[in-house]
């Protein structure tokens, strides 16, 4: 199975800047990670490119083809937005506090500390040191915290934690007339967080600079030309520079040439270098302060601010989640709103300034707003905790995801979002079912309830409890819906409900320890449970007979599962095994030993290593795939195992993250960071303020330094606490420290012929078409098991030929032909002619589908998914015209 990752669910933001490009296109950083939401389209999308570990900053071109992303450990990777693939990598030497791109694409600015470094921008040529450095500046005294160019990427703004803002000229990366020393905007009493350049609409030159301070001030200056300087100037750029100097052009090469052709070649250089008009002009003029506003947000802090150069406006965001709107240079305000109660991280524009992106990175909470209607573009909010549990609807085309935030959401697989939040329980969210109707959801906490909520009006419709409080971690539901199962934590009990009334039915006893898995077999009414008492027992729910049977095991026993056809038991125990039992006759089929599969990554509290320690490897997630000839496992690790049944083999493990940031990634720790007092990672020696803006994304500050508290200082450990596959078995989900991961089968690449001879070749089939022979080349396609031939070969069928053609398909091409129609009805606009084929296929074949339906079930699913969709799609349509119709009629009867 060619798994790939597709995109990650329930976080769409974690911290650090987020950009808009193309208008439309939000780009946010999420863990190490990058997601790009498409406002227009309604969806998200995650790039399967990783960093080391979360990304602080991100930067974007100006025309939207690379992006430029930098993460806590100094590494920045340059990106390829359309094609999603890494280009150039480099390391640098200092922690990045900001990066921008200059206004031509040509430059990349970089603040470091207390440096600024100018980069060459590297493109798609291939080199072996793509990135190269023009110009270091070292004027600033303490860290600089934003950057800013001028609209012809002249000038370089900069402001600091030194309480300053200098203007640097880049005409002196190619000349050095002009003077070095910045000149410096004075007056600020706090860390300077947004520094912006402002010109004139009517020459688009820049004629003031506005600087943001975090003590919510901001400061208007303005530039005023000294026409003498500036004769002067001209004059001194029109002298030839001292003799014996070698003459070079923008990108250093030398230039020969006589001093006749001088004056031609010095205004030459200033028209092809889009590096200003008037060099340093800017510095040969006086600024002035002009007026300095308060924001008249104390005691909070200003976080985060951007500024629109077309319309002149300056937002702003603060500690308290409150976010302002001003209308320069009057500084007019014309909003004043909170949108949270944590501190703002992140505020930007879109290019044309008609939507505001904010970011609260605590609550990883993404807004866009448009502040002319006053409406909401998007509105997205993930989970603050970890996500424990997974569901997928049976049609598969939604996800249900419940965390430790005591919350349940349901997300659109298709587009990535999340439509509705239940935030009724009081206490986390432990196991999550959905029932057959696909509109009811299921959901077990450790509150003591077992909630049933309506995906139509998104309400919660039935409560089920017990006389005592107990605490829920597992949930069931039987293939009728009328009976609802729920194992406890505290009690070691089974409680049964009735779906239609809510009355407690019964109370399984036997158990003596807690029972985290509960499953009905999907083939008849028995009821599977395991628990830590180192059983599985078997129930007969509806005749009251109590534990029909009970396997007993050497270890505890963490989960259990039935595979899809119910003739088949799987359970994993702490001793890293997974047991296969025939649940009827009772007796052990197979025994997997994933001990050594799932082992990896070492916790920087471990004293020993990663091979000799015996810490989380055991498996506390099962799940079948469609057909269950594969089962996936996964556990306190970083690794997801993925074994064939049959022959008890490995087949592929995934590696659910690359980022350090989370502890038990790395399998060898560095000897040189442990100390006397332990390892270095977790000696705090930072007595600096945390800059604001820019949220640590570790979970420090929550209490960990308290006794009891974790070793490690709350870094996330990586695991995996819940997979579900999609009933299509096209994807799965896993619930990991990361977020939601959601893999895909990626059949693109893939070449495998079914039954492959010498004349079976893409020529036959071209030969076979141009024949007007279809039924020959549809079974041609079918053995290449090339999907684009297939494709074509279904379309190359005349509309009255379908009947006949369908019946010469041979059986065990089925599944595959069923495949290519399922996507094409997905993405295809004959709708009429591919529902024949489906139907006709129906007709001919029922009865072999019916005897294979168990390796079949994955594309009828997927059949199945894309008719329900439409339907939806076509049933909504349908229906406005309908009463369009009727409104129309009756007037027109009226009248």
């Amino acid at each position: 199975m060619n798994y790939r990752f597709q995109n990650l669910l329930g976080a769409p933001y974690r911290g650090g800047n987020a950009i808009v490009t193309n208008n439309t296109e939000l780009i946010s950083p999420v863990g190490n990670r990058v997601s790009v939401i498409d406002l227009i389209k309604s969806q998200t999308l995650t790039l399967p490119v990783q960093s080391s570990s979360n990304i602080c900053r991100i930067a974007a071109s100006p025309d939207g083809v690379f992006l430029l992303t930098v993460d806590e450990n100094r590494r920045c990777l340059f990106i390829n937005l359309r094609r999603r693939v890494v280009l150039h990598r480099i390391t640098f030497k200092h922690p990045v506090n900001a990066v921008k791109f200059s206004p031509n694409g040509a430059y990349i600015a970089v603040a470091m500390g207390k440096l600024i470094q100018i980069w060459r921008s590297p493109g798609f040529k291939k080199e072996f040191f793509p990135f190269e450095l023009v110009k270091t500046f070292a004027d600033c005294d303490d860290k600089v915290t934003t950057l800013d160019w001028s609209p012809d990427s002249s000038y370089l703004l900069a402001g600091s934690k030194d309480l300053t803002a200098r203007l640097f000229c880049m005409e002196k990366l190619k000349s050095s007339q002009v003077r070095d020393k910045p000149f410096m905007f004075l007056g600020h009493r706090d860390t300077v967080m947004g520094v912006f350049f402002g010109v004139d609409k009517k020459t688009n030159k820049v004629c003031k600079v506005y600087t943001i301070t975090r003590d919510c001030y901001i400061f208007s200056w303005g530039f005023k030309a000294n026409e003498a300087e500036f004769d002067e100037m001209e004059v001194e750029a029109s002298e030839p520079p001292s003799p014996g100097t070698p003459d070079r052009d923008i990108e250093g090469n030398l230039v020969v040439d006589d001093s006749s052709n001088l004056k031609k070649r010095v205004d030459r250089d200033r028209k092809s270098s889009n590096l200003g008009e008037e060099s340093g002009y800017l510095q040969k003029g006086k600024w002035e302060l002009l007026r300095k506003d308060s924001f008249s947000q104390a005691p909070s802090k200003l976080t985060a601010c951007d500024y629109h150069r077309g319309l002149d406006m300056v937002v702003v965001g603060f500690s308290n989640g409150v976010f302002g709107l001003y209308q320069m240079p009057d500084f007019v305000c014309i909003h004043l709103l909170s949108i949270s109660r944590e501190k703002i991280t992140t505020a930007v524009f879109n290019q044309l300034g008609s939507w505001l992106t904010f970011g609260c990175a605590k609550l990883g909470q993404l807004l866009v707003w448009e502040w002319r209607s006053e409406t909401y573009i998007l509105k997205q909010q993930g989970h603050y905790f970890d996500v424990n549990c997974l569901a997928y609807s049976p049609d598969s085309q939604l996800l249900a995801t419940g965390a430790d935030d005591n919350k349940v959401k349901v997300w659109t697989v298709s587009s990535g979002f999340c439509f509705v939040t239940f935030t009724e329980h009081t206490n986390a969210v432990t196991a999550l079912h959905f029932m057959g109707n696909n509109h009811c959801l299921l959901s077990a906490s450790l509150d003591g309830s077992v909630r049933a909520w309506d995906l139509f009006r998104y309400r919660n419709f039935r409560t089920f409890t017990t006389p005592s409080a107990r605490q829920f971690v597992s949930l069931a539901a039987d293939q009728s819906g009328e009976v609802i199962c729920a194992g406890t934590l505290d009690s070691f009990e089974i409680c049964v409900w009735s779906m239609k009334t809510g009355r407690l039915l019964d109370i399984l006893s036997g158990h003596e320890g807690p029972v985290h898995g509960l499953m009905f077999s999907p083939s008849s009414a028995v009821l599977a449970s395991s628990s830590w008492d180192k059983t599985v027992r078997l129930w007969d729910v509806f005749e009251g007979k109590g534990a029909v049977e009970s396997f007993t095991h050497t270890h505890d026993v963490l989960t259990v599962v039935y595979r899809p056809d119910g003739r088949q038991l799987a359970s994993s125990t702490l001793d890293g095994q997974i047991n296969f039992w025939d649940p009827i006759d009772g007796v052990l089929m197979y025994t997997i030993e994933g001990r050594r599969d799932i082992a990896g990554g070492r916790l920087m509290t471990d004293r020993r290593s990663a091979a000799n320690s015996s810490s989380g490897k055991c498996f506390t997630t099962l799940c079948y795939s469609a057909d269950g000839s594969y089962i996936f496992a996964g556990g306190c690790s970083k690794y997801i195992c993925m074994y064939d049944v049959a022959d008890q083999v490995l087949l592929r493990r995934f590696q659910i993250t690359h980022n350090l940031s989370l502890d038990g990634v790395l399998d060898f720790l560095n000897s040189k960071n442990m100390t006397e007092a332990g390892p270095l990672d977790l000696i705090e020696d930072d007595n600096s303020d945390v800059e604001e803006g820019v949220d640590k994304q570790t979970r420090g500050k929550l209490g960990y330094d308290l006794p009891g508290s974790m070793p490690n200082h709350g870094r996330p450990v990586v695991r995996t606490k819940s997979l579900r596959l999609a009933p299509t078995g096209r994807s799965f989900a896993a619930s990991t420290t990361e977020g939601v991961l959601v893999y895909s089968i990626d059949d693109t690449f893939i070449f495998d012929p079914t039954d492959l001879d010498i004349d079976v070749t893409p020529e036959a089939v071209e030969a076979a078409l141009n024949e007007d022979q279809p039924s020959r080349a549809l079974l041609l396609s079918l053995r290449l098991n090339e999907d684009s031939l297939i494709k074509k070969s279904i379309f190359a069928v005349n509309p009255v030929d379908i009947a006949a053609i369908a019946t010469s398909v041979p059986q065990r091409y089925l599944q595959r032909l069923i495949e290519a129609l399922a996507d094409l009805l997905e993405s295809c606009a004959h709708l009429e002619f591919i529902l024949r084929w489906c139907q006709e296929l129906c007709k001919v074949h029922g009865n072999s589908i019916r005897q294979t339906s168990r390796n079949l079930l994955p594309s009828l699913k997927s059949l199945q998914k894309a008719i329900t969709r439409i339907h939806q799609d076509l049933a909504e349509t349908c229906s406005s015209n309908e009463y369009m119709l009727r409104y129309l009629c009756s007037s027109s009867s009226k009248k």
